[in-house]
Protein backbone atom coordinates (compact mmCIF):
# COMPACT_ATOMS: atom_id res chain seq x y z
CA UNK A 1 0.00 0.00 0.00
CA UNK A 2 2.74 2.88 0.47
CA UNK A 3 4.46 1.80 -1.98
CA UNK A 4 1.10 2.42 -4.32
CA UNK A 5 0.78 5.50 -2.54
CA UNK A 6 4.40 6.48 -2.89
CA UNK A 7 4.35 5.95 -6.85
CA UNK A 8 0.84 7.79 -7.14
CA UNK A 9 2.34 10.98 -5.46
CA UNK A 10 5.83 10.53 -7.91
CA UNK A 11 3.04 10.29 -10.58
CA UNK A 12 1.41 13.59 -9.37
CA UNK A 13 4.44 15.44 -8.91
CA UNK A 14 5.94 14.54 -12.65
CA UNK A 15 3.08 15.70 -14.17
CA UNK A 16 2.72 18.67 -12.13
CA UNK A 17 5.88 19.54 -13.37
CA UNK A 18 5.63 18.54 -17.04
CA UNK A 19 2.04 20.49 -17.05
CA UNK A 20 3.75 24.69 -17.48
CA UNK A 21 5.77 22.91 -20.64
CA UNK A 22 3.12 21.33 -21.94
CA UNK A 23 0.55 24.26 -21.34
CA UNK A 24 3.56 26.28 -23.57
CA UNK A 25 3.94 24.28 -26.64
CA UNK A 26 0.18 23.35 -26.65
CA UNK A 27 -1.07 27.31 -26.21
CA UNK A 28 -1.49 29.93 -29.23
CA UNK A 29 1.13 32.15 -29.57
CA UNK A 30 -0.09 35.71 -30.07
CA UNK A 31 1.71 38.28 -31.96
CA UNK A 32 2.39 41.79 -30.43
CA UNK A 33 0.86 44.92 -32.52
CA UNK A 34 3.29 45.62 -35.30
CA UNK A 35 3.41 49.04 -36.60
CA UNK A 36 3.76 50.17 -39.94
CA UNK A 37 4.83 53.38 -42.04
CA UNK A 38 3.35 54.38 -45.23
CA UNK A 39 5.04 53.86 -48.25
CA UNK A 40 4.76 57.29 -49.51
CA UNK A 41 8.89 56.87 -51.07
CA UNK A 42 8.18 53.98 -53.50
CA UNK A 43 4.29 55.38 -54.19
CA UNK A 44 2.90 52.43 -52.84
CA UNK A 45 0.04 54.70 -51.46
CA UNK A 46 -2.93 57.08 -52.81
CA UNK A 47 -4.89 59.34 -51.76
CA UNK A 48 -7.84 60.14 -54.34
CA UNK A 49 -11.29 61.37 -54.48
CA UNK A 50 -14.16 62.23 -57.03
CA UNK A 51 -16.85 64.68 -57.40
CA UNK A 52 -19.46 64.70 -59.79
CA UNK A 53 -19.13 67.39 -62.50
CA UNK A 54 -23.21 68.69 -63.00
CA UNK A 55 -24.20 65.03 -62.90
CA UNK A 56 -22.68 64.12 -66.19
CA UNK A 57 -19.19 62.70 -65.69
CA UNK A 58 -16.66 62.04 -62.52
CA UNK A 59 -13.79 64.15 -61.79
CA UNK A 60 -10.90 62.80 -60.18
CA UNK A 61 -8.14 64.25 -58.27
CA UNK A 62 -5.84 62.90 -55.35
CA UNK A 63 -3.20 64.66 -53.40
CA UNK A 64 0.01 63.46 -53.87
CA UNK A 65 2.11 64.52 -50.65
CA UNK A 66 0.91 62.73 -47.56
CA UNK A 67 2.65 60.37 -44.80
CA UNK A 68 1.37 58.49 -42.06
CA UNK A 69 1.38 55.04 -40.03
CA UNK A 70 -0.81 52.42 -38.83
CA UNK A 71 -0.92 49.64 -36.07
CA UNK A 72 -1.76 46.27 -36.65
CA UNK A 73 -2.88 43.63 -34.28
CA UNK A 74 -3.68 41.08 -36.18
CA UNK A 75 -5.04 38.63 -32.61
CA UNK A 76 -7.05 41.82 -31.58
CA UNK A 77 -8.37 44.18 -34.86
CA UNK A 78 -9.94 46.55 -31.98
CA UNK A 79 -6.06 46.94 -31.08
CA UNK A 80 -5.33 48.30 -34.55
CA UNK A 81 -4.80 52.28 -35.23
CA UNK A 82 -3.84 54.75 -38.40
CA UNK A 83 -3.25 58.09 -38.50
CA UNK A 84 -2.41 60.06 -41.71
CA UNK A 85 -2.20 63.56 -42.91
CA UNK A 86 -2.46 65.23 -45.85
CA UNK A 87 -0.40 68.44 -47.41
CA UNK A 88 -3.54 69.68 -49.03
CA UNK A 89 -1.80 72.20 -51.64
CA UNK A 90 -0.49 68.64 -53.14
CA UNK A 91 -3.99 67.95 -54.92
CA UNK A 92 -3.90 67.44 -58.26
CA UNK A 93 -6.83 67.23 -60.74
CA UNK A 94 -4.83 67.11 -64.08
CA UNK A 95 -5.85 70.87 -64.70
CA UNK A 96 -3.50 73.68 -63.40
CA UNK A 97 -6.30 76.51 -63.65
CA UNK A 98 -8.76 74.41 -61.60
CA UNK A 99 -6.58 73.02 -59.22
CA UNK A 100 -5.70 76.98 -58.57
CA UNK A 101 -9.34 77.38 -57.77
CA UNK A 102 -9.49 74.20 -55.76
CA UNK A 103 -6.76 75.62 -53.04
CA UNK A 104 -8.25 79.04 -53.18
CA UNK A 105 -10.51 80.70 -50.54
CA UNK A 106 -13.43 79.00 -52.01
CA UNK A 107 -12.97 75.65 -51.81
CA UNK A 108 -9.69 74.05 -49.56
CA UNK A 109 -7.89 77.53 -48.31
CA UNK A 110 -4.90 76.18 -48.31
CA UNK A 111 -2.87 78.69 -46.89
CA UNK A 112 -4.82 79.07 -44.27
CA UNK A 113 -5.61 74.88 -43.88
CA UNK A 114 -2.54 73.63 -45.15
CA UNK A 115 -3.25 70.32 -43.52
CA UNK A 116 -5.57 67.64 -43.73
CA UNK A 117 -5.85 65.11 -40.87
CA UNK A 118 -7.36 61.78 -40.21
CA UNK A 119 -6.73 60.15 -36.86
CA UNK A 120 -8.44 56.31 -35.94
CA UNK A 121 -10.81 56.02 -32.70
CA UNK A 122 -12.03 52.32 -32.91
CA UNK A 123 -11.05 49.64 -35.22
CA UNK A 124 -13.87 47.09 -36.21
CA UNK A 125 -13.64 43.49 -37.81
CA UNK A 126 -16.38 42.45 -40.11
CA UNK A 127 -14.45 39.16 -41.47
CA UNK A 128 -11.30 38.41 -42.17
CA UNK A 129 -11.17 40.62 -45.28
CA UNK A 130 -13.21 43.55 -44.62
CA UNK A 131 -13.52 45.66 -41.92
CA UNK A 132 -14.46 49.77 -40.27
CA UNK A 133 -12.60 52.16 -39.32
CA UNK A 134 -13.75 54.91 -37.47
CA UNK A 135 -11.99 57.85 -36.85
CA UNK A 136 -11.77 61.88 -36.84
CA UNK A 137 -11.34 63.75 -40.13
CA UNK A 138 -10.04 67.58 -40.13
CA UNK A 139 -10.31 69.51 -42.96
CA UNK A 140 -10.30 73.10 -43.43
CA UNK A 141 -10.19 73.16 -39.78
CA UNK A 142 -13.14 71.33 -39.04
CA UNK A 143 -13.17 67.92 -37.86
CA UNK A 144 -16.22 65.74 -38.08
CA UNK A 145 -16.47 61.71 -37.68
CA UNK A 146 -15.85 59.30 -40.51
CA UNK A 147 -15.69 55.70 -40.93
CA UNK A 148 -13.74 53.86 -43.61
CA UNK A 149 -14.66 50.50 -45.05
CA UNK A 150 -11.90 48.54 -45.15
CA UNK A 151 -10.68 45.86 -47.22
CA UNK A 152 -7.09 43.92 -46.89
CA UNK A 153 -5.38 43.53 -50.06
CA UNK A 154 -2.16 41.26 -48.58
CA UNK A 155 0.82 41.29 -46.49
CA UNK A 156 4.10 39.63 -46.44
CA UNK A 157 8.02 39.77 -46.82
CA UNK A 158 9.69 41.84 -49.70
CA UNK A 159 12.54 41.21 -51.93
CA UNK A 160 14.24 43.96 -49.71
CA UNK A 161 14.68 42.37 -46.62
CA UNK A 162 11.06 43.96 -44.79
CA UNK A 163 7.78 43.14 -43.95
CA UNK A 164 4.77 44.54 -45.46
CA UNK A 165 0.84 44.97 -45.51
CA UNK A 166 -1.78 46.38 -47.69
CA UNK A 167 -5.22 47.75 -47.82
CA UNK A 168 -7.84 49.80 -49.66
CA UNK A 169 -10.63 52.14 -47.86
CA UNK A 170 -13.20 54.20 -48.84
CA UNK A 171 -15.52 56.57 -47.61
CA UNK A 172 -17.85 59.34 -48.79
CA UNK A 173 -18.01 63.20 -47.22
CA UNK A 174 -20.75 65.83 -47.25
CA UNK A 175 -18.99 69.08 -48.78
CA UNK A 176 -21.09 71.24 -46.19
CA UNK A 177 -19.94 69.38 -43.80
CA UNK A 178 -16.19 70.98 -43.46
CA UNK A 179 -16.94 74.62 -44.73
CA UNK A 180 -16.96 73.85 -48.54
CA UNK A 181 -20.63 75.23 -49.49
CA UNK A 182 -19.47 76.70 -53.01
CA UNK A 183 -22.04 76.11 -55.76
CA UNK A 184 -20.93 73.46 -57.40
CA UNK A 185 -25.08 72.11 -58.36
CA UNK A 186 -27.10 69.62 -56.88
CA UNK A 187 -25.41 66.43 -57.77
CA UNK A 188 -22.27 67.71 -56.33
CA UNK A 189 -22.65 68.41 -52.73
CA UNK A 190 -20.78 64.90 -51.59
CA UNK A 191 -17.07 63.59 -52.52
CA UNK A 192 -16.20 59.85 -52.45
CA UNK A 193 -12.72 59.19 -51.19
CA UNK A 194 -10.36 56.11 -52.13
CA UNK A 195 -7.28 55.39 -50.20
CA UNK A 196 -4.69 52.78 -50.73
CA UNK A 197 -1.87 52.16 -48.03
CA UNK A 198 0.85 50.01 -48.11
CA UNK A 199 2.55 50.35 -45.28
CA UNK A 200 6.54 48.51 -44.04
CA UNK A 201 6.84 47.19 -40.72
CA UNK A 202 9.14 49.34 -38.20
Amino acid sequence: MKTLLKTVRITALASALLLPGALLVTAPVQAAPEKYVLDTEGAHAFVHFKIKHLGFSWLLGRFDKFKGEFTLDKDKIENSSVNVEIDVASLDTNHAERDKHLRGDDFFAVEKFPKATFVSTKAEKIDDLTGRIYGNLTLKGVTKPVTLQVAYIGGGDDPWGGHRQGFEATTEIQLKDFGIDYNLGPSAQSAQIYISLEGVRQ
